[in-house]
C-alpha cells in the first residue's frame, strides 16, 4: 500500500525543495514537475483506454463466435422455416391471381374515376371563412 501524504509532509517537502533548489529556480522546477506529472497521467489514461478497447474487442469476438455457433446449430431449422414461409406466400399469391377480386391501384397509380350519379350531384358545403387579423397601426418614428 502507498503511504498517505498529509499537510505536514507537504510542508517538509516544500522546505527541503526550497533549501536544495533555491528560491530562484523553484518555480521552474515546479513547472517541470507539473509537466512530468501531466505526461504520466496522459500515458496512464492512454494505457487504460487501450486496455478497455482490447477488453471490448475480446468481448465482441466472443459474442461473434457465439452468434456464429447459434446460426450453425439453428441453420437447418431456419432453412426449413423459410421454405415453409415461402411456400405459404406462394400459395397466397397464386390464390389471389386466380380470384376475381379487384384491388385498388397502389399508391402513385392512376387517379380514381370520378363518380357519376346522385351521390356526385350533392355539393359539399363551403368551409367557414377565415377570421381576419387586425393589424396595429405602425407608429411613426420620431
Amino acid at each position: 500500500m502507498l503511504p498517505e501524504v498529509g499537510g505536514l509532509e507537504y510542508l517538509i517537502i516544500a522546505a527541503v525543495a526550497l533549501i536544495v533548489v533555491g528560491p530562484k529556480d523553484l518555480p521552474v522546477m515546479l513547472r517541470k514537475l507539473g509537466q512530468w506529472v501531466g505526461r504520466l497521467r496522459a500515458m496512464a489514461a492512454e494505457f487504460r483506454a487501450s486496455f478497455d478497447d482490447m477488453a471490448r474487442q475480446s468481448e465482441l469476438d466472443e459474442l461473434r463466435r457465439e452468434v456464429e455457433a447459434m446460426r450453425q446449430s439453428h441453420g437447418n431449422l431456419l432453412t426449413a422455416e423459410t421454405a415453409e414461409v415461402n411456400q405459404i406466400f406462394n400459395e397466397i399469391g397464386d390464390s389471389l391471381k386466380t380470384s376475381d377480386i379487384q384491388f385498388h391501384p397502389p399508391m402513385g397509380g392512376a387517379p380514381p374515376e370520378p363518380e357519376t350519379g346522385p351521390a356526385a350531384a350533392v355539393a359539399e358545403p363551403d368551409p367557414p371563412p377565415k377570421a381576419k387579423r387586425r393589424r396595429k397601426a405602425a407608429e411613426a418614428p420620431e
